[in-house]
């Protein structure tokens, strides 16, 4: 103890700032550190989830929904660069908390991992070379002869496998590949997400391509920020965050500042 009864080492100056320290927390003063969740985005999925060559970060739309989920919903959101082939294994084994990608809301991934209410409708559309003029139909019949590129582990890989008539198919690891792929005529159609090769293309990225005329999307599923089975105050913590974003209108803003109005 020292000469005014206090513990050695202490002075009035502590012991006021120890009281007003606990006087705040009593009251709610101080902020609460806000917890840090995993978030798994791929790095290639122009506009929403792409890498950002000058900063090194991962951004996009989906990385500005979820971080701005997070905002309402109480937790920071530590986005981290994960291959589309390595979101689902990513998320089940616990190296991620949460998926915000370009991934829809699909019946058979349900079956492994939850979904959060829809965030952004999501389809698919075929990529051509300019000078292509065939008008192409939902059975895709037109591409007899042909050979037709899609990203692994979509999807789309699925649904093309269930059509009869079609022409080859050949699997890549991302859109960027496939659409380069047609371009330099190594196959004919590319078959992925319409809103990412239509924003490439809108941009200048690959001026001998078009997107493809007549098809009709058919395989429509909305997009979702996808987390682990068994987490359902985490779920419900989202979901009321991304009503809170669509009730302001800023998820409208933010869908409008990528240009996918």
């Amino acid at each position: 103890m020292n000469g005014v009864g206090h513990p050695a080492g202490y002075t009035e100056i502590t012991f006021t700032k120890i009281a007003l320290t606990a006087a705040a927390l009593a009251f709610g003063a101080l902020p609460a550190m806000a917890e840090t969740l995993k978030v798994g985005s791929t790095p290639t999925g122009v506009p929403f989830t792409f890498l950002d060559v000058s900063s090194g970060e991962i951004t996009g739309m989906m990385v500005d929904v979820v971080k701005a989920i997070g905002d309402k919903a109480g937790f920071e959101a530590d986005v981290q660069s994960t291959d589309w082939v390595s979101l689902l294994p990513a998320l089940q084994s616990g190296r991620i908390d949460i998926i915000s990608a370009a991934m829809s809301i699909t019946e058979k991934r349900k079956e492994v991992v939850d979904f959060s209410d829809p965030i952004f409708p999501y389809g698919e559309g075929l990529v051509v070379r300019a000078d292509d003029d065939t008008m192409y139909t939902a059975g895709l019949t037109e591409t007899a002869g042909k050979t037709i590129g899609v990203q692994q582990g979509t999807k789309y890989l699925t649904d093309l496998e269930t059509l009869e008539g079609i022409g080859d198919i050949k699997v890549y690891e991302n859109i960027a590949d496939i659409m380069k792929e047609v371009e330099l005529g190594r196959i004919d159609v590319g078959f992925a997400d319409q809103p990412i090769m239509a924003y490439q293309i809108g941009q200048g990225k690959f001026p001998e391509l078009k997107m493809a005329e007549g098809y009709e999307q058919q395989f429509v599923a909305p997009l979702g920020l996808a987390i682990a089975k068994e987490q359902p105050e985490l779920l419900e913590r989202i979901n009321t965050g991304l009503a809170e974003l669509k009730e302001s209108g800023e998820l409208d803003a933010l869908i409008a500042k990528w240009n996918l109005d």
